[in-house]
């Protein structure tokens, strides 16, 4: 094959190891046009020379590329700059299908989630508050760790950039939606001692008090909603009317807990019955 011999698109498909119709759709997105279309047939020929970029599309969509980061690859852009998203997002994509994977070797060792069951009251409490929102269910430990971080670094600061006394220690609460739609706020707060205000960059606010359902999770964090799971279900049963968001307390330290040993209680505030 040379350039003095332009191949027709059959042929050329069957070098390049693509379909006519790939070819077609690249030719229409500019991606990889023809070198020559016959003005009296239509038909599409192509160079020799267009192998190597033709050949190096199939390879990048066998791994995933999208062809707008393919088409930033064959116009020169540094290959590195033009595909450091795709593996970001590839190993963001890895990331959740081994939590997946993980929780599912949990179901399969115990079954579907169970959860034993309590009813607790709680008194109101004034805390410090840091919120964000998370842009999908699978985003949420990024924005909850993110939260959690800007919220210890504000209490240890304190009002006049000193260390707060007690800082270290804290029992940080999340709260979560039940329902998880398309934007998912996330809210982080730490307990404020009585006549302590709120450090700067936080929000102070009270965390109602009620009666709630109540069940404890011992293991990774991202494998809560397991257990978050089965108290929803015990709710329904039930017929208890969730009436906000699920609380999450974080019993102990991630920075010096084995993950299958981190204990997270789940509380889910419910319906007062006169």
């Amino acid at each position: 094959m040379n350039d003095d011999d332009p191949l027709s698109i059959g042929q050329f498909a069957r070098v390049v190891r693509l379909s006519v119709k790939q070819l077609r759709h690249y030719a229409e997105l500019g991606l990889l046009p023809p070198a020559w279309v016959d003005p009296d047939t239509g038909y599409r020929y192509y160079r020799a020379d267009q192998a190597r970029d033709a050949m190096s599309i199939g390879l990048l969509r066998s791994l995933d590329v999208p062809l707008a980061a393919i088409k930033d690859v064959l116009s020169g852009q540094d290959p590195a700059r033009a595909l450091g998203d795709v593996r970001d997002r590839l190993d963001d994509e890895l990331a959740r299908r081994r939590r997946s994977l993980a929780a599912l070797e949990r179901i399969l060792a115990s079954g579907l989630p169970t959860a034993e069951v309590t009813l607790r009251r709680e008194e109101p409490q004034r805390v410090a508050v840091v919120r964000d929102v998370a842009d999908s269910p699978e985003d949420i430990g990024r924005v909850t760790g993110a939260c959690v971080g800007r919220l210890l670094a504000l209490l240890a600061a304190g009002e006049h950039g000193k260390p707060e006394e007690g800082a270290d220690g804290l029992r940080l609460v999340g709260l979560f939606p039940v329902d998880l739609g398309e934007y998912i706020p996330i809210t982080i707060t730490a307990a404020l001692p009585e006549g302590r205000p709120a450090p700067p960059g936080t929000t102070a606010d009270l965390l109602p008090g009620g009666t709630f359902a109540c069940a404890t999770h011992t293991g990774p964090y991202d494998q809560i909603s397991l257990t978050g799971h089965a108290l929803v279900a015990w709710c329904v049963e039930r017929g208890h009317t969730p009436t906000g968001p699920i609380r999450e307390l974080y019993l102990n330290d991630p920075a010096v807990t084995a993950p299958d040993q981190l204990v997270t209680q789940l509380l889910i505030p419910l319906e007062e019955t006169p």
